[in-house]
């Protein structure tokens, strides 16, 4: 199953995404006689998202094809959601990544750190390049969505405690990162330095993560491209990892390292491409 959230009538509402047509989990709520959450933290938070994955695979995308839905060409999507408890960024999990910046790569515990939900952009928002910095890069990742709260729990078992995937771009003040490394927070935590969506991509919707190829690109070119069985640490490592720093809520989000990093300008068009996922596209612009 794949979700999104829509804009409809000013407000931003999940919907379901089925065969290139979105279909509001209000309006199924509504034909079909369900009280599922309508937005969709809500759905994940609430656990009304099994329920919905549930109905989906029984009936729901079968009786979705009878209906007329919206054309999701024809939808403005948002950020899945503004308000997640945690944002946990993963820094230099390629190795090869960690080259490009004449770094060595953390090989026993991930490098990671946490990004404020002000830098929540979501599908065509603008990301801003602030005026502090005179080199910021963006960078396409895997995201990892947790579906219910997760503690002390093993690498064998954290896909059991994930919601499903998403596309991400991640911004960094790279100029004021190199200035010292104890500014790691500030580089990464100006507004618009996180977009995220425009789908939610349930597990059995991927056959194997870890051959998902994670691509970023700048102004419809490739800029660098990575498998994610090249990562140092893979999604289920830094699930099992984090969980047993701090609990892990549904909801809080895992950006799992980027292939490679690209410097952005005013006017720039970046990307992240992760195969079998819908593109989440940026403009660049000073602010």
């Amino acid at each position: 199953m794949r979700l999104a959230t829509i804009k409809q009538h000013g407000e931003e509402r999940a919907a379901v995404v089925h065969d290139g047509r979105v279909y509001s989990v209000k309006d199924i709520n509504s034909t079909f006689q369900h009280n599922w959450a309508e937005d969709l933290f809500g759905l994940i938070t609430t656990a009304d998202i099994s329920r919905l994955q549930e109905w989906y695979d029984s009936e729901g995308a079968e009786v979705l094809a009878k209906l007329d839905g919206t054309a999701r060409t024809e939808v403005e999507c948002g950020p899945l959601y503004r308000h997640p408890r945690k944002i946990w960024g993963i820094g230099l999990n390629y190795v090869e990544h960690a080259a490009d910046l004449s770094e060595k790569a953390p090989n026993t515990e991930p490098a990671s750190f946490m990004k404020p939900d002000t830098t929540i952009i979501g599908e065509k928002d603008t990301i801003l390049l602030p005026p502090q910095s005179k080199r910021t890069t963006a960078e396409a990742e895997l995201g990892v969505i947790i579906g219910k709260e997760c503690k002390n729990v093993e690498e064998e078992d954290a896909i059991h405690y994930v919601a499903g995937y998403t596309t991400i771009i991640d911004m960094t003040a790279e100029d004021i990162l190199e200035k010292n490394p104890r500014y790691l927070t500030r580089s990464k935590s100006f507004d618009t330095f996180f977009s995220f969506g425009p789908e939610l991509v349930t597990p059995d919707e991927v056959d194997d993560v870890m051959k998902l190829e994670v691509s970023t690109m700048i102004n419809g070119s490739l800029h660098r491209k990575n498998v994610v069985s090249n990562m140092t640490f893979t999604p289920w490592n830094l699930v099992s990892f984090h969980s047993k720093v701090m609990t892990l809520l549904p909801g809080d989000i895992i950006s799992t390292g980027t292939p490679g990093a690209v410097v952005i300008r005013d006017g720039d068009v970046v990307s992240c491409e992760i195969n079998g996922f819908t593109p989440l596209v940026n403009q660049v612009k000073n602010a």
